[in-house]
């Protein structure tokens, strides 16, 4: 197929969307149970595609289970949100109780940067991640860590290390 035949990326997402946007639209409705959720995740799931190469969206053979499985996943993330920023509105309404006021945008950045700590703390391993935390978190030093995990202090240094790997890798795309 020549070049000026092959249909490019743009016109590949406007067909998607067309055939699918109203199908993953009710999909979402049922799922949610709220009107304008389901089109603001339907939206957001189509946005996501932007990101797929040209390639990869004409070689879809199942655009419905793709879609889903975008649109689950952006379910989740924002259920994860919703339980950071829960935690965090419980724990600044006991650590304060309502002697401090907090701007909008304060809320906001410190619920993404929690968020973003979340994302990066289970997507590890088990043993990096209460190593990783309890370095951070209780500043217990590698041998204090050792004898709670029931590992050797080199074996702390390794999972620390393993740790902040992932970290890099995600905060600057290379796990992604």
């Amino acid at each position: 197929m020549s070049s000026a035949n092959t249909p490019s990326h743009t016109e590949i997402l406007r067909a998607l969307y067309l055939d699918h946007q109203g199908w993953l639209q009710n999909w979402l409705r049922h799922k949610l149970g709220c009107h304008h959720q389901a089109a603001d995740l339907a939206q957001e799931t189509f946005c996501r595609l932007l990101s797929v190469s040209r390639m990869d969206l004409a070689a879809l053979k199942t655009p419905r289970a793709y879609l889903t499985t975008t649109a689950t996943r952006l379910i989740i993330d924002q259920a994860r949100r919703h339980k950071v920023e829960q935690a965090y509105m419980e724990a600044l309404a006991l650590s304060q109780d309502g002697i401090y006021a907090i701007s909008p945008e304060q809320h906001l950045a410190t619920v993404e940067t929690l968020t973003l700590i979340a994302g990066l703390l289970e997507g590890m391993t088990e043993r990096p991640r209460q190593a990783f935390m309890l370095s951070r978190l209780e500043n217990l030093t590698y041998p204090e860590i050792g004898a709670v995990l029931g590992v050797s202090s080199s074996m702390v240094k390794q999972y620390i290390a393993s740790a902040m790997v992932h970290c890099h890798d995600i905060a600057y795309g290379d796990g992604m």
